[in-house]
């Protein structure tokens, strides 16, 4: 085995470990008993866990913004751009679905920094420029838009989190759900929407 074909390898087995197990409960020794080779073999390709680990999770979050940005680039109208985003990140999940759990294991959404976050952040921060162009069209205030971006982002990859493990309905069912509420939803905003009730007394 050639020296990149071990690095590799060693990349793939940890990416396994480290979507089974989580970083935390990773460690060298699995890596190299695995990969049926010495501890130092993996020392001398990354100089330890957190080397490898760096190693899978910029690989993952390449492919996965590699796909959103080419749904979001793609441009046309807004529900297509919300199916492709869908779509985007259900594929990337049905056919890296060691590398997800990676990502959203060890860096939860509910973390103001971690990889998967961020990039979620980043995801949120494009769709919001085509998101403040239409709310300008339809009459809408256009400085919302970036809270809009936030959910909408954020409920497609809470589903993709979701569908994961569950695996059903069908990936082109799932799709059509987020497309069905997040349009529709979109699609019969309010110019100044209110609560029903009454939470004035909820801010102090």
């Amino acid at each position: 085995m050639t020296a990149h074909e071990r690095r590799e390898q060693l990349i793939s087995i940890s990416r396994e470990l480290f979507a089974e197990k989580g970083f935390e409960g990773t460690s060298v020794e699995e890596i190299a008993a695995r990969a049926n080779v010495s501890k130092p073999v993996v020392y001398e390709h990354f100089g330890g866990k957190e080397g490898i680990y760096a190693v899978v999770v910029d690989r993952e979050i390449q492919n996965l913004t590699g796909a959103l940005t080419t749904a979001l680039n793609i441009g046309g109208h807004p529900k297509m751009i919300v199916e492709r985003m869908a779509f985007a990140l259900l594929d990337y999940i049905e056919s890296n679905e060691d590398g997800f759990r990676v990502l959203v294991r060890d860096s939860p959404m509910t973390q103001n920094t971690g990889s998967f976050s961020s990039l979620i952040g980043d995801v949120a921060t494009k769709v919001e420029h085509l998101l403040a162009d239409q709310f300008k069209k339809r009459g809408l205030n256009p400085k919302t838009a970036p809270i809009y971006a936030q959910m909408l982002v954020g409920m497609v990859a809470l589903t993709g989190q979701h569908w994961v493990d569950e695996r059903q309905p069908k990936k082109a069912e799932v799709a059509a759900h987020l497309v069905n509420l997040a349009w529709n939803g979109l699609s019969g905003l309010e110019r100044r929407p209110q609560l029903s009730l009454d939470h004035s007394g909820s801010d102090n």
